[in-house]
């Protein structure tokens, strides 16, 4: 009788023992996220290709929720779960285009130079907003997030990307002076911090306050610099109320129960890996 090998299960790109992991769990990855759209939208190319080829003002919450799937698949899912998810993000992108409207410039959405902006925003706010708001991470584990983050910058068609905390903030010392906040970023700013709701959602929850406080917080914790070209404080004491802010929302996010706060891509992995 033959015996058949035994396949261990896929831990995808990560697999449960890394940072990413740990950091992608955490409750502020909405923070995280929040922060990452309004970093990203100080690029002016980011935020042409954004508000030329993106549904967010006609479908806010459906765009929001495409992207953190997006973000569970790759972190969670199978290497051929987070491939795929990838391939569409290319084939998408290599059709899209236009004119930047205030520079009358032409842009390429799949520019690997806009590619590595949006990946480095990205990474920098998870990990920068986790460990603010009270996730425990030494330096090392710090860069090894990073290290592991170039798994999914080369998914989108890069190359490199940054592999240490210093190599990030190089990277984002490097960008300053291509960056500023357009006309559409303001208006993409007031649609993150403000948007549209039911009006029974608005009257009857407390939905409308929560938001504004999750939003506002996550744009406390800009950089400085960035927050400067929103015309926002860029003061000290905006980083200490936002740290506090920030350790708030995630001491009540950690009362839900894992039951509630996890996402079905991290239940169906621990359900493969048998966790």
């Amino acid at each position: 009788m033959t015996t058949q090998p035994t396949v261990e299960p896929d831990p995808g790109l990560y697999g449960p023992d890394s940072v990413t992991w740990q950091v992608h769990a955490d409750p502020t990855m909405v923070l995280g996220g929040l922060r990452a759209l309004l970093l990203q939208a100080v690029h002016p190319f980011a935020m042409a290709g954004v508000a030329q080829h993106s549904d967010f003002r006609a479908d806010p919450w459906g765009r929001l929720f495409r992207t953190a799937d997006y973000v569970a698949v790759t972190s969670y899912g199978t290497t051929a779960q987070a491939t795929r998810a990838a391939a569409r993000v290319r084939g998408i992108h290599r059709k899209l285009g236009g004119i930047e409207p205030e520079s009358g410039r032409a842009y390429r959405v799949d520019d690997p130079h806009l590619l590595l902006w949006v990946h480095c925003c990205e990474a920098e706010s998870f990990l920068s907003t986790a460990t603010r708001s009270g996730l425990r991470l030494t330096r090392q584990e710090k860069d090894a997030y990073y290290r592991e983050q170039v798994r999914n910058a080369r998914l989108v068609g890069l190359t490199s990307a940054p592999e240490s905390a210093a190599q990030m903030a190089d990277y984002f010392a490097s960008m300053q002076p291509e960056l500023r906040v357009t006309a559409e970023a303001r208006a993409a700013a007031r649609f993150v911090l403000f948007p549209p709701m039911p009006t029974k959602v608005q009257l009857g929850t407390p939905a409308r306050v929560a938001w504004t406080g999750l939003a506002g917080t996550a744009a406390a914790m800009l950089p400085r610099w960035a927050r400067r070209l929103y015309n926002l404080p860029g003061l000290p004491t905006t980083d200490l109320g936002a740290t506090a802010a920030g350790l708030a929302i995630r001491t009540g996010l950690l009362a839900v129960p894992e039951r509630v706060r996890h996402g079905s891509h991290f239940k169906d992995a621990q359900a493969r890996l048998g966790l």
